[in-house]
């Protein structure tokens, strides 16, 4: 039998099966992936090496869709505000993976670029090296957060008569995620500028 034309594995196909399995059981395992792909599990290791390198594969599948601005001297919060619906559209495709990623060290391009760019923004607008790591962290945090909210339910909260007038009245106003997002996100911006400032 000739080889075939071209070679049954490779880090993208790789990449797209544990992908694949992350969608439907959360995480993936090498032998699970190898079977997967039809594939003995040392084959893998020809083309990866190992599940850490498939789970930065899979963060920069995750990453792929951020858009990062040209420009790191202008307003900051403009600035980051872009960065951050961007990253939040490009990880809700994937709200499964967004446990996994989180629970191992970054260390792709794709999310290395994207830091390294949002410390440039900070350190231009005269952030401390501790208030750039501490907005960071907190950008971080509400992005995955409302990411994994696109995946919720329309309806988060069932009918019932353990709710309160106050909730009941808030809740009959509906819900809109995307306002929600932005609400919060501008909320998160000015508070940041305003402690910032208050230290100057």
């Amino acid at each position: 039998m000739g080889r075939p034309s071209s070679p049954l594995l490779s880090p993208d196909r790789i990449a797209v099966a544990a992908l694949a399995l992350v969608a439907e059981h959360g995480d993936f395992t090498v032998p699970g992936l190898a079977k997967k792909l039809k594939v003995s599990p040392s084959s893998l290791y020809n083309h990866v090496s190992g599940r850490e390198q498939i789970v930065e594969l899979l963060r920069a599948q995750a990453m792929s869709g951020v858009d990062l601005p040209d420009d790191t001297d202008g307003d900051w919060q403009t600035a980051v505000a872009h960065i951050a619906r961007a990253y939040r559209t490009s990880y809700a495709r994937y709200p499964r993976l967004i446990p996994l990623l989180t629970a191992h060290a970054v260390n792709s391009d794709h999310a290395f670029r994207m830091y390294n760019t949002l410390a440039s923004i900070l350190q231009n607008a005269r952030f401390t090296p501790r208030d750039t790591l501490r907005t960071i962290t907190a950008l971080d945090s509400f992005v995955l957060g409302a990411a994994l909210d696109l995946a919720a339910p329309d309806a988060p909260w069932r009918d019932s008569d353990r709710v309160e007038p106050a909730l009941a009245e808030a809740l009959s106003t509906g819900v809109d995620k995307g306002d929600a997002f932005e609400f919060g996100l501008t909320a998160l911006l000015t508070g940041i500028d305003a402690a910032v400032n208050s230290r100057r």
